[in-house]
């Protein structure tokens, strides 16, 4: 009866599925999706322009409804290459030209064929979004570094010497920009005539003139030209307070500035030492079409509006960002200087290789600029860690053994239900169909909503390759993650080493969690402290916030040159009189894992007070007094009856706490990176970069995912064990 019933359930189920797929309106011809990462002026004139396409649409009788969805630019492309390839992703959307190469290999873009105006775009433009004699994309915007003026404190260079050379007194910076960031190391690595990738899809930026770049680069921060760790929000804000001379940065700058300096913007002047002018990356911003958003008639048109001559003009006026169009003429000096740096930029690469040079080289300039090491086996790391990302896949592997395996997990199941059914427990199964068909729903939701996802995550690991080609390897990914990818087993960034880092992290965070938790616990648990319930709001605090914002602050407190940390020290020393130097807390795996540690205490132990101070109220007051009647002190009513009493309790809390710590994915990723050179990452945030930063190796990182499952799977069964022996100790202590 219960099987018939079972099979019942699961035929409605099915037909319910069925009707759903079967009578779900088809998408209409005339709606249209479109995804962008536009915030600001940029996003208004974006709104304008799609409002006057259907309001023409309307008048020409043929009505069009268009949907927008604004995604972070980080994310963008992950996005994009999960959504399309499903038919869930836009008609159409706006990126930036590099991104081509490998939006191609993934067939998540499609020729525009005749979205694209004939002979109305820079040529530069137009040779950005071409791809073997096809355009992929129509040019909207150009965007590139150019150099910003302070004009109180300085004139435009006629050389980059020029700006090294110059002194503005105490506290100002000659130069602010991202001097650990490659692409805006980019100008100077081309004026020494190096590049970041080859014709051939090599990695560029190692040799003689790749390195003379990075020690020139290095020269400025040891002469205090420019400001360390620098990011696009303290190069903004030295600039804007008059803290730098000049600044190199992009068109977004400028919506920062509005009345705080009197600036003016020119190209990048030229460097003195090589002849050569900085050439920085030219950034081709276009409308790109997904398979589905090529075959449809008004997105080609949609797309062909958005690049109109009246919708550039206005959007270059509103937006203040230089037009890819040759009849749009420049309104403003902004706007005139960014349009003349664009034709001495260099088009960033549209290789698919291009988004695989970042993250070497960023570890790489990052080692550098921090004295750690020199600049040629810095670039040379690189280099080997850019081969190894781009190397083949594992090769295909027969998929029978894992078939046979299925089949026969398959054939026990069906025994043991077999079995189940003849049981003599069979008849109180039967009896309990009432108590299954309330939880019917909750195990459905719970299949549907964790089991579902784990078994398509296990699935993915057992596959390599691009999304779009992706083949069966078995372990493949497995045995490349257990050797360490060939390397050494404790080598940068192979599994065992994070693996350690991994553990000693989860160790660490939980024994502060814990100990300053049950010390907190205590300490408001006494009956005499007055204002406990203030203590207790302002104490949860650091739990309530979101995480991700308490580790953008922490961030910012470690700063080694404007954090609230370096204040401290500059107040001590001024106050004892000391000479004491403020700490580079990213340049050394000691001080990061520090760092990471501290913001993760600070967010983890209002948890483990809550749950001292929920276990503290069960604790028996007859158990205490009887204690002290028979003449413990207070240490030994603490260690000999409170513990004991409430480790039940904590016991499943410490649990909780070590699994979301061993995957605190945030904390690690916002506050140090995995700097220095990686060595803080943990399992988590590896898995991350090997799904979004390392050409989207999905399978390589479900692997780790499946790994860090299996880990924390028997993880948990140890702390089980330890839990009921500590458990048992605790009552044959207290019955005593």
């Amino acid at each position: 009866m219960a099987l018939r019933w079972c099979r019942r359930c699961l035929r409605v189920l099915w037909l319910a599925a069925l009707v759903l797929l079967w009578v779900r309106p088809a998408a209409a011809d005339d709606r249209i999706v479109l995804w962008h990462a536009y915030r600001g002026e940029e996003e208004a004139a974006l709104s304008r322009a799609l409002a006057k396409f259907a309001e023409a649409a309307r008048a020409r009788g043929e009505p069009v409804s268009i949907s927008t969805l604004a995604i972070p630019y980080d994310a963008f492309s992950s996005k994009i290459n999960a959504a399309v390839p499903l038919g869930d992703g836009p008609h159409l959307f706006i990126d930036s030209h590099e991104r081509l190469g490998d939006y191609r290999k993934r067939e998540v873009v499609a020729a525009v064929g005749d979205a694209l105006e004939p002979g109305a775009f820079l040529p530069a433009a137009l040779e950005a979004v071409t791809l073997d004699g096809q355009a992929f994309a129509v040019p909207l915007n150009l965007k590139s570094l150019a150099l910003y003026v302070n004009t109180d404190l300085a004139a435009p260079p006629a050389t980059f010497e020029e700006i090294v050379s110059a002194s503005f007194g105490e506290g100002i910076y000659p130069l602010a920009y991202e001097a650990m960031n490659p692409y805006a190391h980019a100008p100077l690595l081309h004026a020494f005539g190096g590049r970041m990738v080859q014709d051939d899809d090599a990695f560029g930026m190692v040799g003689p003139k790749a390195e003379a770049s990075v020690a020139f680069a290095k020269s400025l921060l040891d002469a205090g030209v420019v400001p360390s760790d620098a990011d696009g929000a303290l190069v903004t804000n030295l600039f804007r307070s008059g803290k730098a001379a000049f600044a190199m940065s992009g068109p977004w700058l400028a919506s920062d500035l509005e009345g705080a300096v009197p600036y003016e913007v020119v190209p990048l002047p030229r460097l003195a030492q090589t002849g050569e002018t900085l050439a920085p990356f030219l950034t081709v911003e276009a409308v790109m079409l997904s398979p589905k958003g090529a075959e449809s008639v008004s997105a080609r048109a949609l797309a062909r509006h958005l690049a109109s001559f009246d919708v550039a003009r206005r959007r270059q006026r509103d937006a203040r960002i230089p037009s890819a169009r040759l009849d749009v003429p420049a309104t403003d000096a902004l706007i005139s200087a960014f349009a003349a740096q664009a034709t001495t930029a260099i088009p960033m690469p549209t290789s698919a290789a291009m988004r695989s040079t970042w993250e070497p080289a960023r570890r790489a300039m990052r080692k550098v600029l921090r004295g750690q090491v020199e600049p040629g086996p810095a670039l040379e790391e690189a280099e080997h860690r850019f081969e190894d990302v781009r190397r083949p896949p594992p090769p295909p592997a027969s998929p029978w053994p894992a078939a046979l395996l299925s089949a026969f997990a398959l054939l026990g199941a069906l025994v043991w239900v077999r079995r189940a059914r003849r049981a003599a427990h069979g008849p109180s199964i039967r009896q309990s169909m009432h108590a299954y068909r309330y939880l019917a729903h909750a195990v459905l939701a719970v299949g549907v909503l964790v089991i579902l996802p784990l078994s398509v995550g296990a699935g993915t690991s057992l596959f390599a390759g691009p999304s779009t080609d992706m083949h069966y390897v078995g372990a493949g990914n497995f045995i490349e993650i257990l050797t360490a990818r060939g390397g050494p087993l404790l080598g940068t960034g192979s599994f065992y080493l994070v693996l350690l880092v991994t553990i000693l992290w989860t160790v660490v965070n939980v024994a502060f969690h814990l100990g300053i938790g049950l010390a907190v616990g205590l300490l408001l648990s006494r009956p005499l402290l007055k204002m406990k319930a203030v203590y207790r709001v302002l104490l949860i605090i650091p739990w309530a916030v979101p995480n991700y914002v308490t580790a953008l602050a922490w961030k910012g407190m470690f700063h080694r040159q404007f954090g609230a940390v370096t204040g401290v020290i500059h107040a001590l020393n001024d106050l004892l009189g000391t000479s004491m130097e403020p700490i580079s807390w990213f340049a050394q795996f000691s001080t990061a894992f520090t760092a990471n540690v501290a913001t993760n205490v600070w967010l983890g132990f209002p948890f483990m007070m809550v749950v001292t101070i929920g276990a503290l109220t069960s604790v028996p007051k007859d158990v205490l007094e009887a204690a002290e009647v028979d003449g413990a002190s207070r240490w030994q009513r603490l260690t000999k009856v409170t513990l004991p009493l409430i480790r039940p309790t904590l016991m499943p809390a410490v649990t909780l706490g070590a699994i979301w710590t061993f995957n605190m994915f945030n904390v690690v990723f916002l506050v140090s990176g995995g700097d220095p050179d990686g060595t803080t990452d943990i399992l988590v945030s590896e898995a991350y970069r090997w799904a979004f930063t390392r050409e989207a190796q999905y399978g390589y990182a479900a692997a780790y995912a499946v790994l860090i499952f299996v880990l924390l799977f028997f993880g948990t069964k140890v702390l089980d064990r330890w839990k009921a022996r500590w458990s048992g100790s605790g009552r044959g202590e207290t019955s005593e």
